[in-house]
């Protein structure tokens, strides 16, 4: 059902590999094939860009409508029909897709799975997807590090060792390393998207479960000794990337509320000269206060004597 994804995928990474090829790096050396994993890699990611800063457009008029779903909660408590057709309502109204907030994620799977069943399938020697017998073995034979691309943890030392393998146990141990770098990169991608959540909805009821998920996530690593190596270096790959691009997208789209010295650079007037320049002005001294008015109290005019006496006389 899926084979046309499938062959998508194949195709792109033998026309990389192609390419790199072309360019002078040994096409059946491991670098070939594990740079053109890490290429492709990259080629999803930067497709899949304009969609999470859609995501984070989400995410803020999320943090924006939640007084209201909160009024709406307290509202209609007690009928949870009601509740969820205004909700709908208010996301309508607010140009709001919730669904936003996963979509980049669940584009992300399907390039996995393919990706997976692609090297699968050169592992078991197939000639599908675009690949060609010489493709095929070339790929089964390219180490990185004497890990072949197409091997996992759980292949036998006589399966290494069919693959090209000179050094079993140091395939293991890169493998085994290859998983605690994706446990490890998957923990630190969650942890700042969490970071980033907090910000957004400190009242979600979903923060806990995500806060679990997030202290779970080194166990994923446990996964990646089920996966081909190849498979390991497209998800470190995929995780590092991430890391990246939330710390320049984070950075430059900081969530309202968030301190201005938490941005670094963000000022009342947008950048950090103003800043500077604000503080090198000194403080502006009060205004001295108005003087009041002197009250000139007037003494009576002092008469000559003889006005004085000439009026006692008469």
């Amino acid at each position: 059902m899926l084979d046309w994804l499938y062959n998508i995928v194949g195709w792109t990474l033998v026309q990389i590999h192609a390419g790199l090829g072309f360019v002078g790096l040994n096409p059946d050396s491991g670098w070939a094939w594990g740079l053109s994993i890490v290429l492709l890699t990259m080629l999803m990611r930067l497709l899949m860009v304009p969609l999470f800063v859609k995501q984070m457009n989400t995410q803020r008029k999320m943090q924006e409508i939640q007084p209201k779903l909160r009024k709406l909660q307290e509202r209609y408590k007690h009928d949870k029909e009601r509740l969820q057709q205004e909700s709908m309502k208010l996301y309508q109204e607010s140009g709001t897709n919730p669904l936003m907030g996963c979509l980049p994620l669940l584009l992300q799977m399907p390039v996995f799975f393919a990706l997976f069943n692609v090297l699968r399938s050169v592992a078991e020697g197939n000639v599908r997807y675009y690949f060609t017998e010489e493709l095929v073995e070339s790929a089964r034979q390219a180490l990185v590090f004497e890990a072949p691309i197409a091997a996992h943890f759980n292949s036998s030392p006589e399966e290494l060792l069919a693959l090209g393998s000179a050094n079993p146990i140091m395939a293991k141990v890169f493998i085994a390393l290859a998983c605690v770098i994706m446990g490890t990169t998957t923990f630190l991608t969650m942890r700042q998207s969490m970071k980033r959540s907090v910000v957004q909805m400190p009242d979600n009821p979903m923060m806990q479960t995500q806060k679990i998920m997030m202290y779970m996530a080194p166990l994923f690593g446990l996964f990646g000794l089920m996966m081909p190596v190849g498979v390991l270096i497209y998800w470190v790959t995929s995780n590092v990337w991430t890391m990246v691009q939330q710390h320049f997208l984070y950075r430059n789209q900081p969530m309202p509320g968030e301190p201005v010295e938490a941005k670094g650079a963000q000022t009342s007037n947008g950048s950090a000269k103003g800043m500077l320049g604000r503080k090198k002005k000194q403080p502006e001294s009060a205004p001295p206060p108005a003087e009041q008015p002197k009250i000139e109290r007037k003494q009576p005019k002092k008469q000559p004597r003889s006005k004085r006496t000439g009026g006692g006389s008469q």
